[in-house]
């Protein structure tokens, strides 16, 4: 009989740490697709929402995002977990695990929001569960098409993880490709609400946006939708939350009060300003661009 390869023995082992997990793995689902029928951004009252209730549940996205960053970061880096030679098959550890995963999360009725966006789509199955098209008649029916999560994948990976992990590899890449998994779906989430902000600003004033639209002006629409003052804002709290968030907290008499994080405080910051803020903004002009389509 001939030797597996080492690639091979790889992606066998992972397998079977996977089914080994599957069960619990399919109750952590069961629970999530219940508890988000639950999040306030997709419930509509009397059919409305209002921007301040939008803006409230981005921010407990933030809290999210935050925790999903000091979580990865017990990892190191871990670089093997991204090669794409690694398993013999095509796919990294991360992609494989991604869209085994997203392909088991459909099933159960995730991706049915407009602000859960899959990270690969292509021939997802449908859900077995009954689910509510509630939240979808909130939004122009072209929302769905919006979706920046090629770029989410692509700077996650190869600009944000080497920010806030250090340099090693321990060999633990099931629980830390699962990790990049809630990392990144928590940024696209909160990146791709911006489908319910862009509604509320076009609801509230059609008459400011509509000139914009209709001529396919996204730059007027980019000015429309930028305010410094609150991104400085959003920069500035998501900074505080990193820092009292991830502090190490100790008992000890004989510590030298120099605070020490599990992810730096700043990285969260940079996190939004260049990433989070300018691609939720993206969305939102893609969004307003079909809105009267």
């Amino acid at each position: 009989m001939k030797k597996l390869s080492k690639s091979f023995l790889a992606a066998a082992m992972l397998e079977t740490k996977l089914k080994a997990f599957l069960p619990l793995l399919i109750q952590h689902l069961f629970l999530y697709h219940y508890l988000s029928s639950l999040l306030p951004i997709s419930m509509a009252c009397n059919n409305k929402f209002t921007l301040d209730s939008v803006r409230d549940a981005l921010i407990r996205e933030e809290d999210s995002i935050v925790f999903s960053l000091i979580e990865r970061a017990r990892f190191p880096y871990n670089a093997p977990a991204y090669d794409p030679s690694f398993l013999g098959n095509g796919f990294s550890i991360a992609e494989f695990y991604v869209r085994g995963t997203e392909s088991l999360q459909a099933k159960i009725g995730r991706y049915q929001k407009p602000e859960d966006v899959p990270f690969f789509p292509k021939d997802l199955p449908s859900p077995l569960p009954p689910t509510k098209d509630s939240q979808k008649v909130l939004l122009h029916p072209a929302s769905a098409s919006v979706t920046v999560n090629e770029a989410i994948w692509k700077f996650y990976f190869t600009e944000l993880l080497p920010l806030f992990t250090t340099k090693g590899n321990d060999g633990n890449y099931a629980s830390t490709v699962a990790s990049d998994f809630v990392c990144l779906q928590a940024i696209s989430r909160r990146i791709h609400s911006g489908k319910y902000v862009a509604e509320v600003k076009f609801t509230d004033a059609p008459q400011d946006y509509s000139p914009a639209i209709s001529s396919k002006d996204r730059d007027k629409l980019m000015d429309l939708l930028t305010f410094v003052a609150v991104e400085e804002a959003v920069k500035k709290r998501v900074e505080k939350k990193a820092r009292l968030f991830s502090q190490n907290v100790t008992l000890d008499e004989n510590d030298s009060g120099k605070t020490q994080y599990k992810i730096n405080p700043l990285v969260v910051s940079h996190l939004y300003d260049k990433w989070v803020m300018p691609l939720t903004k993206v969305v939102e002009v893609e969004y307003l661009l079909l809105r009267l389509s």
